[in-house]
């Protein structure tokens, strides 16, 4: 289904032109909100201050990219691909506005290279993002989803004692814990783990150097991701995907880990080798892992990570940006980029 709204009637004069409303494609809005330009939960008038024609569809088959885009100026997409071979046909795209942090699904070498712009949004959702984190190691420690089972089972109402005690429960306070990726979302995790009494480090980024903010060309000072998980009790991953870091917890590194120490990941599934993971648990390699990201979303049928029997594993179907007011303040920064780009046109 599409929804189309003239974010502004007719054209833009400023008194010595006359322009041309730009028209818009938003590939998948649905994973945004349903019925986007009608949304209960959000708040769309920003799109009255830009001077588009925007086309809303809910979800965009990769079959159908190049036509939705062919005639756009101005594409938005959550996690649509736009590889060069459907960017080449959109011969009047001035730009791409990625509605998340990663850029991983939009060729930009080729935009960079054929004048395109590809703006993201960064720092919408460090706090819905920090909260789901907290929210899946307590879930781990408390072994609150196999107590739950239990409860509904009726083990309680069956038990000959006032409580059930067949899961361990881990106390947190005083526990280890290793942040993989130190930017606004690290620093985040970090603050809340310090809150619940937690020892925090921070791993040297793959590669070993610094970032552009820190000295360049000289060696990343924080200890290596390696020499730090034999003494982890928690590791939550907050880093993009990149080259350097695919498959980063792969068997070797998984296998540094103690058998009671858990693995969280809500930045990219790719970060993860799945079927090690699974490998681990299977063994009891490792305690536990919730994961908010996977390899593939909407996953296989026969993805690694849901084919059950598989102990201490925690999946949630990447949800946790999704808080009102986390899509809320994504939206008004994406339109915002939008709008000023839109200016440097006139």
């Amino acid at each position: 289904m599409a929804n189309s709204q003239a974010a502004q009637a007719g054209t833009k004069s400023t008194g010595k032109h006359t322009h041309k409303k730009l028209t818009g494609v938003f590939l998948d809005a649905e994973t945004f909100s349903a019925d986007l330009l009608n949304s209960d939960t959000i708040d769309t008038s920003l799109l009255n201050n830009v001077n588009i024609e925007l086309t809303c569809y809910d979800n965009t088959l990769p079959e159908e990219v190049v036509g939705r885009i062919a005639n756009a100026d101005i594409v938005l997409t959550n996690k649509v691909v736009l590889d060069s071979e459907a960017l080449q046909h959109a011969k009047a795209l001035k730009y791409v506005g990625v509605m998340a942090t990663g850029t991983n699904n939009v060729d930009t070498h080729y935009c960079q290279s054929h004048n395109i712009y590809v703006q993201n949004v960064e720092g919408y959702g460090t706090d819905s993002v920090a909260q789901h984190t907290l929210m899946l190691l307590l879930n781990l420690a408390t072994a609150f989803p196999q107590y739950h089972n239990d409860v509904e089972q009726g083990k309680w109402a069956t038990s000959p004692h006032f409580c059930l005690t067949e899961h361990p429960i881990v106390e947190l306070a005083g526990k280890h814990a290793v942040i993989v990726g130190h930017g606004e979302l690290g620093k985040r995790v970090e603050a809340l783990f310090i809150a619940m009494g937690m020892k925090v480090s921070i791993a040297a980024r793959p590669g070993g150097f610094l970032t552009e903010e820190r000295i360049a060309n000289k060696r990343d000072p924080r200890p290596s991701l390696e020499s730090l998980l034999p003494g982890a009790d928690v590791v939550s991953l907050h880093c993009p995907l990149t080259d350097d870091n695919y498959h980063l917890f792969n068997e070797a590194r998984l296998s540094l880990m103690k058998p009671t120490s858990f693995l969280i990941n809500t930045a990219r599934g790719g970060l993860v080798d799945e079927d090690a993971l699974v490998a681990a648990l299977k063994r009891g390699q490792i305690g536990g892992a919730a994961v908010d990201v996977i390899s593939q979303e909407p996953p296989g049928p026969n993805h690694p990570l849901l084919m059950g029997a598989i102990p201490n594993l925690i999946v949630t179907p990447h949800t946790a940006w999704m808080a009102n007011e986390s899509r809320q303040r994504l939206f008004d920064i994406a339109m915002n980029h939008l709008i000023d780009f839109v200016e440097t046109q006139i």
